[in-house]
């Protein structure tokens, strides 16, 4: 059965949401699913031979937020080229705001930067314009889970 790792980044729970939607769209799907709301560089080094899906909401003038900061530091700092790494990302921002979804572009610059291979186009959802953030993202990770098994 193939794993997937989600790696959470939130602040006020909206991308803790999107995660847990994902976590039973993708166990239906007959995925093995771990959700990290605190991930660490160990569990990240794991998932680099599975799937990894990052969702993250971002913050201030395109911040992470504090649960996912040390891990994209992390990976910045001891990860280095990881070409087998499959990983989806959902982005989560307000478009108000200068930086719109600015975290999860800088983490899919970075994961592109080492050499990783994003499945599917990354997903930006714009609380301004969709209050419940999962009704973007379900059909999203539908499509995600059908393109990563194959």
């Amino acid at each position: 059965m193939a794993q997937v790792g989600i790696f959470v980044g939130t602040v006020y729970g909206n991308a803790l949401l999107v995660a847990e939607e994902a976590q039973a769209i993708l166990a239906e799907a007959g995925f093995e699913v771990k959700l990290f709301d605190e991930g660490t560089l160990e569990s990240w080094q794991y998932y680099r031979q599975h799937h990894v899906l990052i969702v993250t909401s971002t913050t201030g003038q395109g911040n992470f937020p504090d649960s996912i900061a040390p891990l994209f530091q992390a990976v910045k700092d001891h990860v280095g080229y990881q070409p087998e790494l499959r990983y989806g990302l959902i982005a989560l921002g307000d478009s108000s705001y200068d930086n719109f979804c600015g975290a999860g572009h800088t983490f899919d610059a970075l994961l592109q930067e080492q050499g990783a291979v994003r499945v599917g186009e990354l997903l930006e959802i714009d609380a301004l314009t969709h209050p419940e953030p999962e009704v973007i993202s379900s059909p999203w990770v539908k499509k995600w889970a059908e393109l990563i098994k194959s």
